[in-house]
């Protein structure tokens, strides 16, 4: 039946769909994958299995690459064809499932430091247009004494070098950043920041904040993270794709509310789950059990989840908490959970709302090693108070009274005497979970099999067509 708003639901389901036609492989390989660099890499470090991971829209060439890098160096390679996780981060769970001994990782990378596998990053080198650029960066910048910082993307790393030879004549205040895989040796240097993989030295008196932030690059999370974490820096930036230039109006003040009212809705959460969202950035196994030790202090309940790439499909099937938390890199942090029956919030959130001791300074961290015990802003919990001499809260959310204050640790691995409760007039004990009890709660609790109770009857036709007009429904015509 067709109207006036619809075409024939028949001819939709009967059009032929032509093949889709793969992406024609690049012209220079060897250049854009850096095949001279990335072979010598393999045979300095005596690999014979190595992985190769893609992004999605670069595994179009894996092939061709892995059988230019075997002829090259005699090792097996193995393409990574899904990731555990976001691209950015390296597999290394992938990489181990066929015994690899390192990772060639192709495309955006977030820099993290892996756990175990040497990692080598070749990040692509994307075309920039250095004229247009240097154009731009004048255009936003007219005063040659101004005090910037040149940010990048990692695909346009290689053409920052002739960007700062056409720049620095004509500004002499400007710094540009350099990347640092891994963890930089060394302590910093006064007014050195290292962050995001990212690596530059502020020596001006008032510090950073006398600097502005100039992005080469598209917009993406890496430009969000970056305006974040630098709030207090004018950001600019010049998107390669459209040649454009422009100054960055995210209003991060309101981005920051955002955040903060979802560390109010962890302070109100009574079960909180830790989404493992990454399994290959050192130091994810300490910070789960720094939040594990914060939420037991703080008296909530905590399960830890390893869901994969989270999604609102996933998160929806565990009703019973309150609120979510992810484990991630630093630029993957900031998942965007509108979407989500629950919020899902950073380790750093997190602290602020259940740690007393942390105050907002008006820094936001996004790199969850910098709460860990020796970071820079690492911030002991402070000692338990009774709750007699506990000062209640009142939730901006709810409007109700909440208790705020830090438990004593558990001294052993029973569980705490109000987890349980007297189960009969036997005086049986019975151990109270908040999921248990959440199901008992609910009407539905998923199928039953009721071995025995169903009869059994034989299969029987059912109805053709779609549900907008099934064959034996007929069609009254207007």
């Amino acid at each position: 039946m067709a109207t006036a708003f619809s075409s024939d639901a028949e001819v939709a389901l009967r059009r032929e769909l032509p093949a889709a036609v793969a992406a024609a492989p690049r012209s220079d390989l060897d250049g854009f994958y850096e095949m001279g660099r990335a072979a010598a890499f393999v045979r300095d470090g005596g690999f014979r299995k190595v992985a190769l991971q893609f992004p999605d829209e670069l595994l179009a060439d894996a092939v061709e690459v892995a059988g230019r890098m075997e002829a090259a160096t005699g090792a097996e390679m193995y393409v990574l064809g899904d990731t555990t996780y976001g691209s950015c981060c390296v597999d290394e769970v992938a990489a181990e499932h066929v015994g690899a001994e390192a990772v060639l990782h192709y495309g955006p990378a977030c820099l993290s430091p892996c756990r175990k596998l040497p990692v080598l990053h070749i990040f692509g080198q994307q075309p920039l247009d250095i004229g247009r650029c240097t154009e731009a960066f004048r255009e936003l910048y007219p005063e040659q004494q101004s005090c910037v910082v040149v940010l990048s993307d990692v695909v346009y790393a290689h053409a920052m070098g002739e960007l700062e030879q056409q720049l620095c004549p004509e500004y002499p205040n400007i710094i540009f950043s350099r990347l640092v895989c891994g963890d930089p040796p060394g302590p910093a240097l006064p007014g050195e920041e290292r962050k995001f993989g990212r690596q530059f030295l502020v020596e001006a008196a008032g510090g950073l904040q006398d600097y502005a932030m100039f992005y080469v690059g598209a917009e993406g999370l890496a430009l969000t993270s970056f305006m974040l974490t630098w709030n207090c820096c004018p950001f600019s930036s010049f998107n390669p794709v459209t040649g454009c230039g422009r100054r960055e109006t995210l209003n991060v003040n309101r981005a920051l509310m955002r955040r903060l009212y979802l560390v109010e809705r962890a302070r109100d959460a009574s079960v909180v789950g830790i989404l493992v969202g990454t399994l290959g950035v050192a130091g994810y196994l300490t910070v789960l059990q720094h939040l594990r030790e914060l939420l037991c202090r703080a008296g909530k309940r905590s399960y830890t989840l390893a869901v994969g790439k989270p999604n609102p499909a996933k998160l929806a099937n565990f009703l019973e908490v309150d609120i979510f938390v992810l484990v991630a890199c630093a630029q993957n942090s900031l998942l965007d959970s509108s979407d989500f029956y629950r919020p899902v919030v950073t380790p750093y959130e997190l602290e602020l709302a259940c740690n007393p001791a942390r105050e907002w300074t008006g820094n936001y961290l996004t790199d969850f090693r910098d709460l860990l015990p020796g970071a820079c802003a690492h911030v002991e919990l402070p000692p338990a108070v009774p709750t007699a001499e506990a000062v209640p809260d009142v939730s901006l959310i709810t409007g109700k009274m909440r208790a705020t204050h830090l438990c004593d640790p558990p001294t052993s691995q029973l569980p705490p005497s109000t987890a349980l409760a007297c189960r009969d007039q036997t005086r049986a004990l019975a151990e109270i979970s908040p999921a248990a009890s959440f199901l008992e709660s609910r009407s539905w609790r998923g199928l039953e099999q009721q071995l025995g109770q169903t009869l059994v009857s034989k299969a029987v036709q059912g109805r053709r067509g779609i549900a907008i007009a099934y064959e034996d429904e007929g069609c009254e015509q207007p």
